[in-house]
C-alpha cells in the first residue's frame, strides 16, 4: 500500500496542520492485525473551539464564491479522491476492519 502520502497524523485547523495542545495522541489500530496504522492528536475543547472559530471565519469567503467556483473546488477534491480511491479504500478498510467491498 502506498497511502503514506495520503495519511496525515495531525488535525487541520485554520489553515495549519497541528498537534493537540497537550501533545496527547491516540493510536489508530487495524482491528484485523492489531497493528498501529497511525496516530492522531487527541484534541480537546480548546482545539474544537479554534476549529469552529476558523470555520466561521472562513464561511464569508466561501459564501462569496460563485456556484461555479465552488463546484470547481469540489470537483478537484472528487478527482483527487478518484485518483487515489484504491489506496483510500484500503486505508479505510484497514481502519474500520471491514472488507474493502463494503
Amino acid at each position: 500500500m502506498s497511502y503514506s502520502d495520503l495519511l496525515r497524523q495531525q488535525c487541520y485547523i485554520d489553515g495549519q496542520w497541528c498537534d493537540a495542545d497537550s501533545g496527547a495522541t491516540l493510536d489508530v489500530i487495524d482491528p484485523g492485525s492489531c497493528r498501529v496504522l497511525g496516530t492522531v492528536p487527541l484534541m480537546g475543547t480548546e482545539e474544537a473551539r479554534r476549529a469552529i472559530s476558523a470555520a466561521e471565519a472562513a464561511l464569508p469567503a466561501w459564501r462569496a464564491l460563485t456556484a461555479g467556483e465552488r463546484a470547481r473546488l469540489m470537483r478537484k477534491l472528487f478527482d483527487l479522491m478518484i485518483q487515489h480511491q484504491q489506496d483510500l479504500g484500503e486505508l479505510l478498510s484497514r481502519e474500520q476492519g471491514k472488507p474493502q467491498a463494503e
